[in-house]
């Protein structure tokens, strides 16, 4: 066997600094592009969406924002309800539309700096895939409902004459490379540290246990997903941290994990994730944008088309 020391020397730590610089010069570069403006010329492509979805023109400015920052995107459209130019059941359509755009954002700050260093190209890319097409299939479905189940009773024009966007001020072009510095070492200090811990941790017990033979017990769930039994402990870290389950999967690939049932254990894993999420981030984050009644809508209309599209697709990947 392999001495520990060896093991993290030849193994650990190379992958570690390799992760580490292609996360660093990934996330500076999304900073970068979120800092200049890039990101919204791919949001612009939002505001043709609303008029099948019979939404105002205005709500395409909001979609338009949430590709940028979830945050201001949602703000303003609780503005339009509050204003009166949307009632409940546009605001819900036209947060189910925002889905796909608010991944957008996240394809350029998470998936392609941090993600898809850590897991590789090939699963990286089959996973961002998988996961753009389940945002795209949520949004679709927004716009579809919007076509069939919204009408001008649903939306008051009148209510207001314009939202305006957050009102940032104009800063220099040093200031926003020294942002995106800063939000990359601020990223960096989080992740590192947890990304060495978690994938040592991993990398020892493969070489020191079997894991296969220890987690027999869970041949039939992981049978019945065409999964290896090492992917429970994978969905269960996934579940919890998104970057850990994807650190936790990546010393996996190739033995014992094919691409798709790696794919398929990370997807298993964000709806089981789902029920961490919604009391760590969802309930704070969507109460405070709407309050507890409508919050609590927003929160099972996402989750539910969330489970649907995703269990839809973990099917397709198992017949595929």
């Amino acid at each position: 066997m392999t001495t520990l020391s060896t093991l993290l020397l030849s193994d650990v730590l190379p992958r570690i600094l390799t992760i580490a610089l292609a996360i660093g010069v990934g996330v500076t570069l999304a900073n970068l592009a979120v800092e200049f403006g890039a990101v919204e010329y791919i949001a612009v492509l939002s505001k043709p969406l609303t008029g099948p979805a019979n939404l105002p023109n205005e709500v395409g400015t909001a979609i338009l924002t949430t590709a940028t920052s979830t945050t201001a995107g949602y703000g303003m459209l609780a503005e339009f309800r509050e204003s009166g130019l949307l009632d409940d059941r546009a605001t819900l359509v036209a947060v189910t539309i925002n889905t796909f755009f608010g991944f957008v954002q996240h394809i350029f700050t998470f998936y392609i700096p941090v993600l898809i260093p850590i897991l590789g190209v090939q699963v990286g890319v089959l996973y961002v895939g998988a996961r753009a097409g389940i945002a795209l299939a949520i949004t679709l479905t927004g716009i579809l409902a919007g076509a069939l189940l919204l009408t001008e009773r649903n939306v008051d024009p009148t209510a207001m004459e314009s939202v305006e966007g957050p009102d940032d001020e104009p800063r220099s072009r040093r200031e926003k490379v020294r942002s995106a510095l800063q939000r990359t070492w601020k990223l960096l200090r989080k992740i590192v540290p947890r990304l060495a811990i978690i994938y040592a941790v991993v990398v020892v017990l493969i070489e020191s246990y079997d894991i296969a033979e220890a987690l027999d017990f869970a041949a039939p769930l992981s049978g019945l997903l065409e999964l290896p039994p090492e992917a429970i402990p994978v969905i269960a870290i996934y579940a919890v941290d998104t970057t850990a389950g994807a650190v936790a999967i990546a010393p996996q690939l190739g033995d014992p994990f094919t691409a798709t049932q790696a794919v398929v254990a990370m997807l298993v894993g964000g709806v089981v994730s789902f029920a961490f999420s919604t009391f760590r981030r969802s309930i704070p984050f969507q109460y405070s944008i709407w309050g507890a009644e409508f919050g609590t809508k927003v929160i099972i209309v996402n989750t539910v088309l969330k489970i649907v599209f995703i269990s839809l697709t973990v099917a397709l990947l198992l017949v595929v």
